[in-house]
């Protein structure tokens, strides 16, 4: 199975979660120290593994690990190797698909053009169509990656230079993708027609930059230039930097959900402050759903720039009234079922001489599968909450996502499953209460969605898919050819 299946969510997680980050330099002495730095600040969008690949006019050079960035690629030694003026890097995360290093990124191989180093942003959703025809065609593949099916379409096309077979390869591909690629020829950065995943283009002197976010340009004392247009392939050559446009142009349809939790929040998404955004949202969920309560309480940390926007557009105060530790990792809640349990209180705590007998509102980004609500309302109950009502900075997610985000199948969605009184019921709070869609795209300058040709991607929300989804399709056929045997037995 394809490591990037969005059903490969951990049990105890309740997020949605981005699967990777990407960060690529071109034409800077030491670029692979530039590109470790620049992951550092990416490190929230994938914590699995890390890899970074250089270029050094004559030969590539890999180093990838499990883990963080800090750990693996903050000693010297590692750095040192990593010769040359171009670089990429790549940081994933963790799913309960196979974690083996194969499908650790930059995945790199020896083509007949000669090397070719690739990182990926997103998700390949024909690509299990596409690899077995691959293989019936002779591709032997190294790794379980969606990503892989990249390489085998370039290493098979028919077209004469690098830049031709890559575009080659991407005309055949649907779903998602943001991606760096690295040749002797030079540096590749593209998205996919829609722009579903980022990409944005700085400066750092004569150096070019391309990153999944603008706070990993700040980061390295970068000057954020431009976002990489949907369909856009930009090319660096040494000093020269080529623009290409090789797909029809279609209405851009980026993901919503990088201004609801994926991005940080400081940065700048589609000429937009990601923090700004999120407030906006708070503000607009307080209009939509207002309710009597003394404090207004974030749930740490996604839940702060919309705590703050409500607090704001209610009156009601702000407070810190979860205190969160930054220092507990996943692995450390695995071993046992009564650990796991106590994971949102090693994580989270209450603090309880500020919530004792006041009526709260708690701010979250999401509910997924609400088992985290259900912890945190009890925990503030626990604490002496005399109400606590929960509201919610994005309608409610029943759908999954097959464009690069760790997504529970579609069964396991609260949302998917109740309406809002029966999820109230389940996670046991006073009330419970989502931005709606039109409020969500009001928050983003918008009158509200456009049903006929919405501005962002919104299918987890909605169901709107903007691509085919030909393997999920597949599924479905070999499902129900499964159950028709079963009946003809």
């Amino acid at each position: 199975m394809l490591t990037t299946n969005p059903f490969d969510t951990p049990d105890d997680g309740d997020k949605l979660r981005e699967e990777c980050g990407i960060f690529g330099v071109s034409g800077s002495e030491g670029a692979a120290a530039l590109v470790a730095l620049g992951l550092h600040a990416l490190q929230h969008r994938g914590q699995e593994a890390a890899g970074i690949t250089s270029f050094d006019g004559a030969e590539f050079h890999t180093h990838r690990a499990m883990g963080h960035v800090a750990g693996n690629f903050d000693r010297d030694d590692i750095i040192g190797a990593l010769r040359g003026t171009v670089a990429c890097g790549h940081v994933r995360y963790s799913t309960t698909g196979e974690t083996a290093l194969r499908n650790v990124q930059p995945l790199y191989a020896d083509l007949a053009s000669g090397g070719f180093a690739i990182a990926h942003n997103g998700n390949i959703s024909n690509a299990m169509r596409i690899r077995r025809d691959l293989v019936r065609r002779g591709s032997i593949f190294q790794s379980t990656s969606d990503t892989e099916t990249i390489i085998h379409l370039v290493a098979t096309s028919n077209y004469r230079t690098v830049v031709d077979k890559f575009i080659d390869a991407l005309k055949q591909v649907e779903g998602a993708y943001s991606l760096i690629v690295m040749t002797p020829e030079g540096m590749i950065a593209c998205r996919d027609p829609l722009g579903i995943r980022p990409l944005v283009m700085g400066k750092l002197g004569d150096a070019v930059i391309f990153a999944s976010e603008t706070v990993a340009l700040d980061v390295c004392g970068a000057e954020f230039v431009r976002s990489i247009d949907p369909g856009e392939l930009v090319i660096v050559k040494g000093d020269q930097i080529l623009s290409h446009r090789p797909f029809a142009p279609v209405a851009a349809r980026p993901c919503i959900f990088e201004y609801v939790y994926f991005s940080r929040p400081d940065s700048i998404s589609e000429d937009r402050s990601v923090y700004t955004v999120r407030k906006a949202i708070g503000a607009q969920l307080a209009i939509e759903s207002p309710v009597e309560a003394d404090l207004v309480i974030p749930v740490p940390d996604s839940g702060t720039p919309a705590a703050l926007g409500y607090a704001q557009q209610s009156g009601i105060p702000f407070e810190l009234g979860i205190i969160r530790s930054h220092y507990v990792g996943r692995t450390f809640i695995q071993p046992n079922n009564e650990v796991r349990h106590l994971g949102v209180k090693l994580k989270h705590n209450a603090n309880r001489a500020l919530i004792k007998d006041k009526k709260i509102v708690l701010i979250d980004d999401s509910i997924v599968r609400g088992t985290t609500s259900l912890k945190i309302v009890q925990m503030m109950r626990d604490a002496g909450a005399a109400e606590v009502h929960m509201r919610i900075a994005s309608p409610p997610t029943r759908h999954s996502c097959f464009y690069g985000v760790d997504t529970p199948e579609r069964a396991k969605l609260l949302a998917a499953n109740m309406n809002i009184d029966e999820m109230n019921t389940y996670i046991q709070a006073d009330s419970l209460a989502f931005v709606s869609i039109d409020g969500l795209y009001k928050a983003l300058g918008d009158p509200k969605r456009n049903a006929i040709r919405p501005s962002h991607c919104d299918a987890c929300f909605t169901g709107d898919y903007p691509t085919s989804l030909t393997d999920q399709d597949d599924v479905v056929q070999i499902d129900q050819f499964a159950l028709l045997a079963e009946r003809m037995v």
